[in-house]
């Protein structure tokens, strides 16, 4: 479904962006079942694509895991508050390499509300698994 165009002239011609059918699908299935769409997340803030690009890093960093969210909960940490050093990085998620919060987004949408992923997190240096249950993060940013 075409959602927006780029016109530098205002006509109907340029750069057009299209939301995928299958996304639509689900959500209009969802909104009209339950006037409302849950968003899958492990309830983290991430650095920018652009920070992690900048500290020569590959993965996800968190910033934040927010307070009682499947993130914290699992033991998934933020910066530190006083120096700003990375604590921990997601680098995959089962089994698949991320890159950005795009990426992780994307498997957590496939994955679902209520199953649990297996993120690959890397901490000085060091990698583990932890298992980490998706929640509708919509639901914490409302409440």
């Amino acid at each position: 479904m075409n959602s927006a165009i780029i016109s530098g002239s205002g006509a109907s011609a340029g750069i057009g962006f299209a939301i995928p059918v299958d996304l639509v699908n689900r959500i209009a299935s969802e909104l009209i079942r339950n006037g409302r769409v849950p968003v899958p997340g492990i309830g983290i803030i991430a650095a920018s694509e652009r920070e992690t690009t900048r500290l020569n890093i590959d993965g996800i960093v968190i910033v934040r895991a927010l307070p009682q969210s499947p993130a914290a909960k699992a033991g998934l940490e933020g910066a530190d508050a006083n120096g700003g050093a990375v604590t921990d990085v997601i680098t995959s998620v089962n089994g698949e390499p991320v890159h950005s919060m795009s990426d992780l987004a994307n498997i957590l949408e496939e994955v679902g509300v209520g199953k649990t992923v297996k993120l690959t997190v890397t901490r000085d240096g060091q990698s583990r698994s932890v298992d980490v249950p998706v929640a509708d993060t919509s639901q914490q940013a409302q409440g």
